[in-house]
């Protein structure tokens, strides 16, 4: 199954400039693919108006990300064990969010959405807590938070997954964003960004993050075909034995599949 996960981005209109003497018509308000909703063996899924998955959450686990991909996003927790501040751009169906909420109870956790549907429908069907002091789900534009000097080196693990309905590719993917994300970095910060492997976009997305971070690392393909880049704000000498260790530590924690993501990178660094 191809799994497309992510938040709705508005549509663009671009009018033309008005003439002289008339007024400039009202711009459109943005439109955004129906939400709907599917359930099948205790899984309940996310829609946007097709059959393809934008994001899933076990009824009876509600804070654990169901699907492979969500799990490997958190997958800077290799390198970081004690975040103070979390940043999601796309929402989905909170699934990461709801994660690193409970997993981190002494971390501010931010959440970028445009569509407010997609809030709503994540407070309704998906166990998305209130907001709260330490907890921000926000209503806005995800290039508006990076570009946002406010937000600008503040946070140590920035989670990117913003697709359009249709999938052709994340929505935000230019050099210039993957600065803005470098720049709501600390200095030891940690982006991971969902991709497709045998998409068109996914060459784009490389090269731009190649340009805007001193190193990256790409998780093998999983079986629906997501691939989950980790970017660097800056480069690290990375110890195997180090890295085998905190794997260890996360899969004994919280049992998400963190050996396998430390052996991938491992033979990542080895290519």
């Amino acid at each position: 199954m191809l799994i497309k996960r992510k938040s709705i981005e508005k549509e663009e209109s671009s009018r033309p400039a008005s003439k002289a003497g008339k007024a400039a018509p009202a711009a459109r308000k943005p439109k955004y693919a129906p939400v709907t909703l599917s359930e099948q063996d205790g899984v309940r899924y996310l829609h946007f108006g097709t059959e393809w998955v934008q994001g899933a959450m076990r009824i009876r686990k509600p804070d654990w990300p169901e699907l492979e991909y969500a799990q490997q996003m958190m997958a800077w927790m290799l390198w970081n064990g004690q975040p103070r501040r979390i940043a999601q751009l796309g929402l989905g169906t909170a699934a990461l969010t709801k994660f690193c909420y409970k997993q981190f109870p002494q971390a501010d956790v931010t959440a970028i959405e445009l569509n407010p549907s997609v809030i709503a429908v994540c407070e309704s069907m998906f166990k998305l807590p209130p907001n709260d002091e330490r907890l921000h789900v926000l209503e806005m534009d995800a290039l508006d938070f990076v570009n946002d000097k406010a937000n600008h080196g503040a946070l140590d693990a920035l989670q990117v997954d913003l697709y359009d309905a249709t999938a052709r590719g994340p929505v935000l993917d230019t050099p210039e964003f993957y600065q803005a994300c470098n720049a709501c970095l600390a200095d030891d910060g940690i982006m991971t960004v969902n991709l497709f492997g045998d998409h068109p976009s996914y060459a784009k997305n490389i090269k731009a993050m190649k340009f805007a971070f001193e190193q990256l690392i790409c998780l093998p393909q999983v079986h629906d075909g997501n691939v989950v880049a980790i970017a660097f704000k800056r480069a690290r000498a990375i110890d195997p034995d180090a890295l085998k260790e905190r794997a260890a530590q996360i899969v004994a924690e919280t049992k998400l599949p963190a050996k396998a993501w430390a052996k991938a990178v491992q033979q990542a660094l080895q290519k």
